[in-house]
C-alpha cells in the first residue's frame, strides 16, 4: 500500500470518528451528541422566543400590576428603583459599562454552556435541564402576570438602555418592538445570569469550592445593573431567585423519578 493510500485511509477514519462524535456523542454516553444538542437548544430558544413574544401585552394591565408591585415595595421599604436609576444618571462614566453588561450577557450564557459541555460533561445534562426548566416555568408567569418595567411605569426613571444603547441611537426600542416589553416579573436577565452562576458552581463545587463561589458575583452584578438602568424592580430580582430554586427542585425531582423507574425496570 502506497503512502498516499495510507494517508487517505487515516483521513477517512478521522472524518468518520468526527462524524460519529458529532452525531452520537462520546464518553460513554455522558456527553450528548454536539449537533443534536445544538439543534435541540436552538429549537428551545425559538419556541421560548415565540411564546414569550406572544405573552400578555395588555398595557393597562401591565401598568396596573406595576403600580401594585410598587405599592408592595413601598410597604416593604424596597422601593429603591428610582433612587438607583438616579444614582446612575449622576455617574455618567458608569453608564456605558452598565449597558454593555446588560446587553452582552448572552455571551456568558453561551460560554458557560460550551465550557460545561466540553470540560464537565458529567454535570452538563443536569444544568442544561435546569436552563430548559427555567424557560418552561417562566412562560406561564409572563402570560398570567404582565408587568411594566420601571422605565415605563415609574415617573422620573430614565430609560438608560434606550438612550445609550451600544447598538446605536434608540436601537433598544426598535429591537424590542417585536418582543414582549411587559414581562418584567421575573427578570430573566438576572434569571439567566443566576443560571450561569449555578452551572459554574455546580461544576466546580467539589474540585474548586472557593472558585465556585466567585461565580455568584455575575448575577449580583446583573441585579445591580437591571435596577440602575430602570429595567426591573427589587421584587423582579427576587422572583428570578425563586425561579432558579424551583427549576433546580423540579429537575432534581425528575432525576430521582427517572432513577426509580430504571430501578423498577
Amino acid at each position: 500500500m502506497s503512502p498516499r493510500e495510507v494517508a487517505a485511509g487515516r483521513l477517512s477514519r478521522l472524518v468518520a470518528r468526527a462524524r460519529s462524535a458529532a452525531l452520537v456523542g462520546r464518553m460513554g454516553g455522558r456527553r450528548p451528541a454536539p449537533l443534536v444538542e445544538v439543534a435541540g437548544l436552538l429549537l428551545v430558544i425559538l419556541l421560548f422566543s415565540r411564546l414569550h413574544a406572544a405573552a400578555g401585552k395588555d398595557v393597562a394591565a401591565a401598568t396596573a400590576n406595576a403600580l401594585a408591585l410598587q405599592s408592595i415595595e413601598r410597604a416593604l421599604h424596597l422601593d429603591i428603583a428610582l433612587r438607583a436609576n438616579q444614582w446612575l444618571t449622576e455617574h455618567p462614566a458608569l453608564i456605558q459599562p452598565a449597558v454593555y453588561y446588560y446587553r452582552l450577557y448572552y455571551l456568558a450564557i453561551i460560554g458557560v454552556l460550551v465550557w460545561v459541555f466540553v470540560r464537565h460533561a458529567d454535570v452538563y445534562a443536569k444544568v442544561r435541564r435546569t436552563l430548559i426548566a427555567m424557560a418552561v416555568l417562566v412562560l406561564p408567569v409572563f402570560w398570567a402576570l404582565s408587568m411594566s418595567p420601571p422605565r415605563f411605569a415609574l415617573p422620573g426613571v430614565v430609560d438608560i438602555i434606550a438612550e445609550h444603547d451600544i447598538l446605536g441611537g434608540h436601537a433598544s426600542r426598535e429591537i424590542e418592538d417585536g418582543q414582549n416589553l411587559y414581562s418584567a416579573m421575573p427578570s430573566m436577565h438576572v434569571g439567566w445570569s443566576l443560571w450561569c452562576a449555578y452551572a459554574v458552581w455546580y461544576a466546580l463545587r467539589a474540585s474548586h469550592p472557593r472558585l465556585a463561589l466567585l461565580s455568584w458575583i455575575f448575577p449580583l452584578g446583573m441585579a445591580a445593573v437591571v435596577l440602575i438602568t430602570g429595567n426591573h424592580y427589587v421584587l423582579d430580582i427576587a422572583g428570578s431567585v425563586v425561579l432558579l430554586i424551583v427549576s433546580i427542585a423540579v429537575v432534581s425531582a425528575w432525576g430521582h423519578l427517572a432513577e426509580r423507574r430504571r430501578a423498577w425496570d
